[in-house]
């Protein structure tokens, strides 16, 4: 069996702030991943155990000319085994641009939802730390947990996520009072797009959880500045994953209003593929660029700083 989840899936209008849910079952527990992220659904077959691999990581496999880590999901979450293997479901995707297999026990269906019906994790629940649950929802009678699949391949194997050797230092100073927006709800990515940042120079960096949060203080500064507001956000770097808005959305929103549609919107995602390029420039977005290529933002943010300051 396979399933071509982006062919059979709802094609959603940019800017809408909505997603679409692949809900999947572990050991009773009702789990979701955004389709975005999905190539296909399979069932597991072929597997090659791979010698001193991460004890999360069943193997690999090539069902046609790709091949594809597979990952243990139950493992890794701590869960029971399967009670009948035979039906469990490989959900195959690519982010970052990465070919990664999640071995879960059950696939329950596609829904849709806005990202103001998502919720954050209290922080109670993992002790203040950045849990694995980026976001809940509540759909009729159960609560699905969207898990962060950056953080679960980040955890198993760290080089595939931000290398922040890629960033060169500077020691100049012409960038430290240039003011940067950033919208991200992940704490590890806000961590590391800090330190890439401050490492490049700049300093004056105003970091918000999500794009609601981003867009209120963003429409603030409006009502204060007026036309100056461009003075105070020179720069806006935003995800697109995010609860309550998206990056899509804010972008939209920002592009759409006379007054702010001059700051540079750059969208910073593990998504950036062919077809979410075309997204982001639907919503008005400046550039787009893919997590792995951390090297390359800072100048990207150059650019964009440049345009606005001649």
């Amino acid at each position: 069996m396979a399933v071509n989840v982006s062919d059979s899936s709802i094609l959603l209008e940019s800017g809408t702030n909505e997603l679409e849910i692949l809900e999947f079952v572990i050991s009773g527990n009702s789990y979701g991943i955004n389709v975005a992220k999905i190539t296909e659904l399979m069932q597991i077959q072929g597997v090659q155990v791979m010698p001193l691999a991460h004890p999360c990581v069943e193997g690999v496999f090539q069902p046609r000319n790709e091949v594809y880590t597979i990952v243990d999901l139950a493992r890794y979450l701590g869960l029971g085994e399967s009670e009948d293997p035979s039906k469990d479901i490989l959900i195959i995707t690519n982010f970052n641009r990465m070919n990664i297999a999640f071995h879960v026990h059950a696939v329950e269906s596609i829904f849709r939802i806005s990202w103001m019906d998502i919720e954050k994790p209290d922080s109670i629940i993992y002790g203040g730390q950045e849990g694995v649950v980026t976001g809940i929802a509540k759909v009729s009678d159960r609560i699905i947990s969207i898990l962060d699949f950056e953080k679960i391949t980040y955890d198993i194997s760290p080089e595939t996520g931000i290398q922040l050797s890629d960033v060169k230092v500077y020691t100049g100073e012409d960038r430290a009072d240039i003011p940067l927006l950033i919208a991200e709800d992940s704490a590890l990515l806000r961590k590391m797009l800090e330190e890439a940042l401050n490492t490049s120079g700049y300093q004056n960096l105003t970091i918000m959880n999500n794009g609601e949060e981003a867009w209120e203080y963003i429409t603030d500064l409006r009502e204060k500045h007026g036309a100056r507001v461009i003075s105070e956000v020179c720069c806006l770097i935003t995800d697109i994953e995010m609860p309550k808005m998206d990056g899509h959305r804010l972008t939209k929103l920002i592009k759409s209003d006379d007054v702010l549609k001059n700051i540079p919107v750059i969208i910073f995602s593990s998504l950036i593929d062919e077809n979410m390029e075309k997204k982001c420039l639907e919503v008005g977005a400046d550039a787009q660029l893919s997590k792995p290529d951390i090297g390359d933002l800072v100048g990207l943010v150059d650019v964009m700083v440049h345009g606005i300051r001649e």
